[in-house]
Order: structure tokens, then C-alpha cells, then sequence
């Protein structure tokens, strides 16, 4: 067997994200949701397993450790893995991976402690059978990942198989899109009631806009995935996961305007194919404007996140002017609006001209970004 029926689960997560992740395991039931960096680790049965993966909107894995032990070099790595019975997980005729993610002044580089933890199960097949199993980097039977942290390696399956940022739903990006988990992420923190205006003037590929819309119309954000990871593990329970994928089927709900606006007819035309691909062409109005240009709902609240684009070729005085032109146009357009802006341009936003009533900071990729609220108030702010 691969998991009791009460096992430990880490739900790795980008920065900044760990609290609202632990929210959405907490709300799926799971027990004693525990913040760590980076990750939430919690505990349930099999069904939990499956619901994570189907339901978590803010998760990139799902990990199930399996082994926990400690090395100080190469050699204490391969004797621990090739002492671990790998044959009761998988045979011969199984692929397999191993990720490895290594921050430790004891090994000289992640590469090099994968590639030695691979020889290990492999030698320890070749040893006891006089066959090894095959590596598949694309499409293994079972990724196994491998953490050290100083001395400390834990040894995980990894039940989700591609990020679970992989929706499934996208047939196009546009360049530098929107990671979906942490716009699933952005719209937690925004606090979106999920029946109010949401707006997206900048929305790229539909990122945000379907997100938003999967959220609003309790729609599982891994209903659109062919394949999840633990289908290929021996203990894989194909009836229990079909009750479960059955009960998150869309559900008709409410439709609060939900609206998609960009200059670019090739964003927008993009967004148009993957709210299709994702049966939510009716959900989300699109828009081919500029800011300027475009007026959201007028309706007594909403809000309204924005990615600013940022080419690294403006000179710094066109980025700065920008940022001044979205401030101006949200005093005007936006009043009963919580405006949301998430950029890594520190100074630029200093431009925006309003004061932030909240600021968090997050991570796209390795730049340090500012997810900043600016509530825009009808009349004057003293009253409020």
C-alpha cells in the first residue's frame, strides 16, 4: 500500500500564499492544517487526497512523504534510498522521476542529488532482479520528489503529476502570462465576494477572468485535467475518484458581471479561446480597449485586480507616466470600486497618487511583487 488511510499531505504553495492555502484545505475538511514555508501540511484519508487535487485553487502539488531521514553527503544519500523498499511502490515495468530541490551547503547542486538518488533505485532493482525500471521526464508512472534541506531529506510521491497550476482549460498564452494558481491566489486575498462586479482592464490571456468565474460558479479548478498523478499508483481507487470528480461537476449559479478588457486584439482573442476551451464564454464579457477607454459595471461595489504590463524596454519616465495615467482614470471610472494592483515596479506604484489601505508581498516567478488595495470611494473619504 502507498498511503494509510490517515496520512500526512504538504500542499506546496508560492510565497506569500501559505495562509490563504491553509484556509481552502481547512474549508475542504482536512485536519490540523499546519503553515509552513511555502507549503500547508495537513492530514486526511484517500478522498482527501483526490479532493486536494481536484479542489485546492492556490496549490501547485500535493506530496505525500514517505520516507524522512538524515545525510551529510552523497553516500549517506544513495544508502538511504537504496535501503528503502521501492519494489512494494512500483515494478520493472514502471517509469519513473525524481525532482529534486536541494538547499543545503552539503550537496553541491539539486541535478547532482536526483542523479544519485536515481542510481540508487535503480541499483537496488538491477541488485535484486537483474532489471531496472525506465525514467520518463515527461510522463512518469511515479515522481518522486526529493528535499534537502541542510541535512535533512524527505522523500515524497507526488500525487498531483504536472503542476496543479495546469488547469487544463488554457488552449493559448500570451506572452509572460498570469501563473493561474497565483491569480487564484490574488482573488482570495482580494477578498471578492463572488457576486459583485469583478474587473480585469489588463487581462492578458483571461487568466484572472476565469478564475474568477470558476470560483463564482463553484467550478473545481482541476475538473479539466486529463490526469492526475496518484491514477497511475497501484492503490489508485478509480471509483471512489469518479464520486468524487461526479460531485465537483459544474453547478449553474449566479452570474455576477464578470469582465475582461485589453488593448491587444491578440490578448483578447486568446482570452476568447480559453474561456471556450473552458465552457465559460457566457460567464465573462471581454472588451478590446484600453483603460481609457473601457467603463466597468456601474454597480454599488466590485473589484477590480490589475496586472500592469511592464516591458523592460520603456524608459523608466514612460513606466512612471503609466502608472500616473491608471491612478487618474481609477479616481474618475472607479468609484465604489477596491481596486487591487500587483506589480514588481515599486517605484511606478509610488505613481498610482492614492494611499494603499492594504499591501501584501508576493512573488511572480523570482521578482519581488507589491499586491496593493486602493479603495475608491464615492464621495468623500472622510465620511466613510
Amino acid at each position: 500500500m502507498i498511503m494509510a488511510e490517515d496520512n500526512q499531505y504538504i500542499a506546496k504553495t508560492f510565497p506569500g500564499l501559505e495562509e490563504v492555502l491553509a484556509g481552502e484545505i481547512r474549508a475542504l475538511g482536512a485536519d490540523q492544517a499546519e503553515v509552513l514555508k511555502r507549503a500547508v501540511k495537513f492530514r486526511g484519508n484517500k478522498a482527501m487526497l483526490y479532493r486536494s487535487n481536484l479542489h485546492l485553487h492556490t496549490a501547485l502539488k500535493v506530496l505525500v512523504p514517505i520516507k524522512k531521514f538524515s545525510c551529510e553527503n552523497e553516500d549517506q544519500l544513495y544508502q538511504a534510498l537504496y535501503e528503502h523498499p521501492w519494489e512494494e511502490l512500483f515494478n520493472l515495468y514502471n517509469t519513473f522521476v525524481i525532482d529534486g530541490v536541494v538547499n543545503s551547503h552539503l550537496f553541491k547542486h539539486s541535478h547532482y542529488a536526483a542523479l544519485k538518488a536515481k542510481d540508487a533505485i535503480v541499483d537496488r532493482f538491477r541488485n535484486k532482479y537483474n532489471k531496472r525500471p525506465s525514467i520518463d521526464k515527461n510522463k512518469p508512472d511515479f515522481r518522486i520528489n526529493l528535499h534537502i534541506y541542510r541535512d535533512q531529506c524527505t522523500l515524497s510521491l507526488d500525487s498531483s503529476g504536472e503542476s496543479l497550476h495546469k488547469r487544463g482549460y488554457k488552449a493559448k498564452n500570451v506572452k509572460a502570462p498570469l501563473n493561474e494558481v497565483l491569480a487564484a491566489g490574488l482573488i482570495l486575498l482580494s477578498g471578492w465576494d463572488k457576486s459583485s462586479s469583478f474587473v480585469d482592464p489588463m487581462c492578458g490571456s483571461g487568466t484572472l477572468p476565469i478564475e474568477a468565474a470558476l470560483m463564482a460558479h463553484n467550478i473545481a479548478p482541476g475538473w479539466y485535467r486529463q490526469q492526475f498523478g496518484f491514477e497511475t499508483w497501484h492503490d489508485f481507487d478509480h471509483l471512489l475518484f469518479q464520486e468524487l470528480k461526479n460531485k465537483s461537476r459544474p453547478q449553474p449559479g449566479k452570474h455576477p458581471p464578470i469582465h475582461g478588457c485589453d488593448i491587444s486584439q491578440q490578448a483578447i482573442e486568446t482570452s476568447k479561446n480559453n474561456l471556450q476551451q473552458a465552457g465559460l464564454s457566457k460567464q465573462v464579457m471581454l472588451f478590446e480597449q484600453s483603460l481609457a477607454q473601457y467603463t466597468p459595471p456601474n454597480t454599488d461595489k466590485g473589484v477590480v485586480i490589475m496586472n500592469p504590463p511592464y516591458d523592460q524596454k520603456l524608459k523608466e519616465k514612460d513606466i512612471l507616466a503609466f502608472y500616473k495615467s491608471i491612478g487618474d482614470i481609477l479616481k474618475k471610472k472607479y468609484e465604489g470600486y477596491d481596486v487591487w494592483i500587483f506589480s514588481h515596479h515599486m517605484k511606478a506604484l509610488k505613481n498610482i497618487g492614492l494611499h494603499p489601505s492594504s499591501k501584501c508581498t508576493l512573488y511572480n516567478g523570482p521578482l519581488e511583487c507589491k499586491f496593493q488595495k486602493y479603495s475608491i470611494y464615492k464621495g468623500s473619504l472622510k465620511k466613510k
